[in-house]
């Protein structure tokens, strides 16, 4: 067998073939979303991603006989590891072919570094944040990704634990069908919603279209360091990461379904952002927007039958109080005057009973699982 070479990735062609390795390698499985490639190509680029004043990160690409077999990133997120008194190295961007020498150069090379930079564990997949796409793909390889989600084959599974590499957490994805006007779910959600904003002197921010996000958007991104400190491997965002993925965010998301609840002082209470299902335009573009990708994007954006909820977040002074329900009723209400037939839920903790217990009331279908695994190298 011929030998696996590592390289580290350093030039900006080196960087574009570590991106673009999964579209090569999955463009044929119907059931792989690329991300979007520019904005993989800025996360590595220390000038354009603000994680990198907190964060150390090296990418390898694996050869064989001249051609790429595999990928893998490695980060070491000081901030993290200060956060949660730990000292570990994160793996991201994992790709390999179903070789088990392949797989094993891959994770060798982190772990080296790892065990260089005094790291006692490498846990992962994740990103610089968890705005980032995060966890292995375990259950639901027949479903179709997300844009926000990786995909990756059943074997990568049997190579993580060849390698010694554990279940450490585990998210979960479900696809929630619309209810139709006058079911019973609609008409308990509309109630409880309206008593809710009535009794807690709550409102909905009018937005109309995508300008009139800016005054909220930090408030949005103050909101999700609040409520999602206690979350797995999360460190609180910083004022150039917000600005980053307000400009990631913003341009793909319909004012019909954004919904923010303010309370009397114009304090945030609560909010909730989806868009249309972009899987299919991502698809179609291999996930360029240039030069001809956005007009799929934008055409997604406007006529579609499935919604991707992104973000979701309560304040803790208003959790109980039905602010969650106001955000689903607003959104339900707009799915149905646009024609959605269902959404699907981005990656939620299986912890998360609160999160979870929401989905409750409605005709839900578990679509997906996906696992960060964990090793200990001490």
């Amino acid at each position: 067998m011929d030998e696996i070479s590592i390289v580290e990735v350093k030039t900006k062609a080196q960087f574009r073939k570590f991106v673009d390795l999964p579209n090569r390698m999955y463009r044929d499985i119907p059931e792989f979303v690329p991300a979007f490639y520019g904005d993989d190509l800025d996360d590595w680029d220390q000038r354009k991603n603000p994680a990198f004043t907190y964060c150390e990160a090296r990418a390898f690409l694996a050869y064989r006989n001249g051609q790429i077999v595999g990928r893998i990133g490695a980060i070491l997120s000081h901030r993290a590891n200060e956060t949660w008194h730990t000292k570990r190295m994160r793996f991201t961007q994992v790709d390999f072919i179903d070789d088990a020498e392949v797989s094993a150069k891959l994770f060798e090379t982190v772990e080296k570094w790892a065990l260089e930079k005094g790291c006692e564990q490498v846990h992962g997949p994740l990103g610089f944040c968890d705005l980032d796409r995060e966890g292995m793909l375990v259950e639901g390889f027949d479903k179709r990704s997300m844009f926000i989600t990786y995909y990756n084959p059943p074997y990568y599974n049997e190579h993580m634990k060849r390698l010694g590499y554990e279940k450490d957490v585990d998210w979960v994805e479900y696809k929630i069908m619309v209810p139709k006007e006058g079911d019973k779910i609609y008409n308990s959600l509309s109630k409880v919603a309206e008593i809710s904003l009535e009794r807690n002197n709550l409102h909905k921010a009018k937005l109309q279209k995508r300008s009139h996000y800016r005054p909220y958007v930090r408030k949005v991104f103050e909101l999700v360091n609040i409520a999602y400190a206690d979350l797995y491997g999360v460190v609180e965002l910083q004022d150039e990461q917000i600005e980053k993925y307000s400009k990631k965010f913003i341009p793909l998301v319909n004012p019909d379904y954004v919904c923010l609840v303010m309370n009397e002082k114009e304090e945030l209470a609560g909010f909730g952002v989806s868009c249309p299902s972009m899987a299919s335009a991502m698809q179609k573009s291999h996930g360029r927007l240039f030069p001809f990708g956005w007009a799929g994007v934008l055409k997604s954006l406007r006529h579609n039958n499935a919604l991707d909820l992104l973000l979701i977040a309560v304040h803790p002074d208003y959790r109980n109080k039905g602010v969650n329900v106001i955000i689903m009723d607003h959104i339900m209400k707009s799915c149905i005057k646009n024609g959605i037939e269902y959404a699907e839920s981005g990656p939620q903790l299986e912890l998360n009973h609160k999160i979870l217990n929401q989905w409750n009331s409605f005709d839900t279908e578990q679509q997906k699982r996906r696992r960060c695994y964990i090793k200990t190298l001490l």
